[in-house]
């Protein structure tokens, strides 16, 4: 793997560990292992069960867990289904570009 897809590859991660662990379009995801609540503006999780719920609820709640697990996932499904994988990791890394812009954007204007 080259430089080029290496660093694609860490900011498809990048976004796609942010979707799953803040993004409210998959808030049904984190629903069943997740009780959330907003304080004063901030938005706090209550991890559920015990066992296996509650190790999954940790995991969600956790973005350098998160982002092992899709890192690997990503990788694995490079390696194995690249025809698969790629548009998927373009996307992710497009839209993982555009969020960081934004944010020097939204840092500048202010």
């Amino acid at each position: 793997m080259d430089a080029f897809h290496f660093f694609l590859l860490c900011i498809a991660s990048f976004r796609l560990t942010h979707l799953i662990v803040y993004d409210r379009i998959t808030s049904f995801l984190r629903a069943p292992f997740h009780d959330e609540f907003e304080q004063d503006g901030e938005t706090y999780i209550v991890v559920k069960g015990t066992g296996i719920r509650k190790w999954i609820g940790e995991l969600l709640s956790c973005h350098w867990c998160t982002g092992v697990w899709c890192a690997a996932a990503l990788y694995v499904g490079v390696i194995y289904v690249p025809h698969v994988i790629m548009p998927v990791v373009w996307i992710l890394a497009i839209a993982g570009g555009a969020a960081l812009i934004e944010v020097v954007v939204q840092k500048w204007s202010q």
